[in-house]
């Protein structure tokens, strides 16, 4: 299978700059699988479209204010702080790399020094800094990690706090992604308050969002990519709600590709049907159409990047030829795209 098969036009304008001012306001697409049927509704429709007794899962993890820009041999250098190694190391990725090398030194703001100790693959460093306070220092410091198809002013004050505020879930708590779980970012506490009066139950899992979810694919063929790896956490009470409703018949609708890649990684193999099974562990599993879903009975996500995993995941579930389909009708149809733009629901 072809990577060029996941190609799509999108004209620049439908990018999504800004959220809208009203979280659940966004517009929703629902695809239903079966019927081939594509409705146009909106995110505060959702629960119309749910049935009591499922149960939505959603990702609970939170956005690290985690680039910043510090200098190098005189050189302005942009930083993504990626992964915490241990009190005083980092992994980070930064553009351009090129002078980043191993024994340079690098001053951030407020006079905080690192030197490189390790040179990465594709721009990643590991840093050790001159303090153990890191994640208080990005928190004063730190810019939401954007994706570079969202434009921002270097040092834009104003979106700054308006950006830590609307690139993060009403629910994250856990801190630990360098990107947000887009799909969950609709949602607000009146369209929870709906869902429970309508028996919906809601639960959640944890899955730290990190370079996996949006790296590049730079292989021709589909199979030859390799997914890195992602952490992620399910407790016991959210096994229990999940594995209950599946026991049941009751659909288990993903907020999110992350959520996705969380419960199909975490099965038990040696029930029929498959299980979660609680607690921690990483994942490198890389869905695309072939793969037989085990867990997740309905879909809400964003629209993805062409050529891309996340597009390949939700292609793997509701049919390539069909959301593509769907992909040229939220075109024709004017809907906002990617991390601040509109979503799909996949029945």
């Amino acid at each position: 299978m072809l990577v060029s098969e996941f190609d799509y036009f999108l004209p620049p304008e439908l990018i999504a700059q800004k959220p809208l001012y009203d979280r659940d306001a966004s517009r929703m697409m629902v695809i239903n699988r079966k019927t081939g049927e594509i409705i146009h509704s909106h995110f505060r429709e959702l629960p119309n479209f749910l049935s009591s007794g499922d149960v939505v899962v959603i990702n609970d993890s939170r956005v690290i204010p985690a680039r910043v820009w510090g200098k190098c041999q005189e050189r302005e250098i942009d930083f993504l702080f990626l992964h915490q190694i241990d009190s005083r190391k980092w992994e980070v990725l930064c553009r351009p790399a090129r002078k980043v090398i191993p024994g340079a030194k690098i001053i951030f703001p407020a006079g905080l020094e690192a030197t490189v100790v390790e040179k990465g693959p594709e721009g990643r460093r590991i840093l050790e800094f001159s303090t153990d306070c890191l994640i208080s220092w990005l928190h004063k410091f730190g810019y939401p990690p954007l994706p570079p198809y969202i434009k921002r002013l270097k040092g834009d004050i104003t979106m700054r706090a308006f950006d830590l505020k609307r690139y993060q879930t009403i629910f994250a708590r856990k801190l630990g992604s360098i990107a947000a779980p887009t799909a969950g970012l609709h949602f607000t506490r009146r369209i929870i308050k709906n869902l429970k009066e309508k028996k919906i139950f809601l639960t959640h899992v944890t899955l730290h969002v990190s370079l996996a979810t949006f790296q590049p694919v730079r292989v021709e063929k589909v199979e030859e990519h390799r997914m890195l790896e992602e952490a992620y956490e399910i407790s016991e009470r959210s096994a229990k709600i999940i594995n209950e409703a599946k026991k049941e018949g009751r659909a288990v609708v993903a907020v999110g590709t992350t959520v996705v890649r969380t419960l199909e990684s975490a099965i038990s193999r040696q029930n029929n049907p498959p299980l979660i099974v609680p607690g921690r562990g990483k994942t490198n599993l890389f869905i695309y159409p072939g793969y037989q879903f085990k867990i997740v009975d309905r879909l809400i996500t964003n629209f993805h990047l062409p050529r891309s995993t996340l597009l390949m995941l939700v292609a793997a579930f509701a049919g390539k030829d069909f959301i593509l389909q769907a992909y040229q009708e939220a075109v024709k149809e004017r809907y906002r795209f990617f991390s601040y733009g509109d979503c799909m629901l996949i029945l």
